[in-house]
């Protein structure tokens, strides 16, 4: 079973319902997973985290169980900034105004937001398989759009959901219990198959090409920088590097303090390399 030891619950922000598993005893460290996947990614990472951390893994607004952000015509609600907004707040109703934190793909996201916008409460950052929205909008290329076409499709309007909606496994067909579990397996399926939250994930997207852009650009244009240290992880049998180049080069034009490296593992390095990955974020938080 995973998460063995930690605790299933559901807890209220101001804007909706989320759910999150906590375990452990230590500094608190918050785990934020990327698309299409739940909290539940993190099983084995958070059990090797818990003798040394309290760990607090969520769905992100929008995915598995947690809230469906609200919709409106940027998708402001399920920006970034909103985000980082009530999982800060989460943190705050769990008793940890100052959390170690985590990000993988499109938590990387979030997970970014958060530690520009709330500098007191974020005291380290490792981001997995990530980059800002805006250096992945304007570094994209015939090569992103080929094997990252769906951050396109997403962005349009309806259409998506109708697609993955027909055929969720079809769509996701990735997806198996071999690599994350059968009890992962069976949440995220569950996840794929309720078009409300197919919806939220897709919102996910709309809104890095509708509304997150922007504010990264603001925070570059006011020349403010992430000031907590920073830890980039990437995977190298994923292509981000490949498509990009050095993400700690890159990395290092939005914080004051990165360092980085590669994980043996492909994209879902918490389910393919949890070992590493774990091993990654303890040794990083000794420092």
């Amino acid at each position: 079973m995973a998460f063995k030891g930690f605790e299933l619950r559901t807890l209220n922000v101001d804007a909706g319902t989320i759910r999150l598993r906590v375990g452990g005893s230590g500094p608190p460290v918050l785990l934020l997973h990327g698309h299409p996947r739940t909290h539940m990614t993190w099983g084995n990472v958070a059990e090797l985290l818990a003798p040394l951390f309290t760990v607090v893994c969520p769905d992100l607004p929008g995915f598995g169980r947690s809230y469906v952000p609200a919709d409106a015509p940027d998708s402001r609600h399920s920006s970034k900034q909103a985000k980082a907004e009530a999982l800060v707040e989460l943190m705050n109703r769990l008793g940890h105004d100052e959390f170690v934190l985590v990000g993988h793909d499109r938590g990387s996201l979030t997970a970014f937001r958060m530690a520009m916008d709330y500098p007191e409460a974020v005291t380290k950052l490792v981001l997995v398989d990530g980059l800002p929205v805006l250096e992945h909008l304007e570094r994209a290329d015939w090569k992103f759009a080929r094997d990252w076409y769906h951050w396109f499709f997403f962005a349009q309007p309806e259409k998506p959901e109708r697609v993955i909606s027909a055929d969720p496994e079809g769509w996701y067909d990735k997806l198996s219990p071999d690599r994350m579990g059968d009890e992962a397996y069976a949440d995220i399926l569950e996840a794929i198959h309720r078009p409300k939250t197919v919806h939220g994930m897709i919102e996910d997207y709309r809104a890095g090409m509708r509304i997150d852009h922007l504010h990264d650009r603001a925070d570059r244009d006011a020349g403010r920088k992430i000031r907590c240290p920073m830890l980039c992880l990437w995977s190298l049998r994923d292509d981000l590097e490949q498509i990009y180049g050095d993400p700690v080069t890159i990395w290092r034009n939005w914080a004051t303090n990165v360092t980085g490296y590669g994980i043996n593992s492909g994209h879902h390095v918490a389910e393919e390399n949890p070992g590493d990955l774990a091993d990654a974020i303890t040794r990083f938080v000794a420092i």
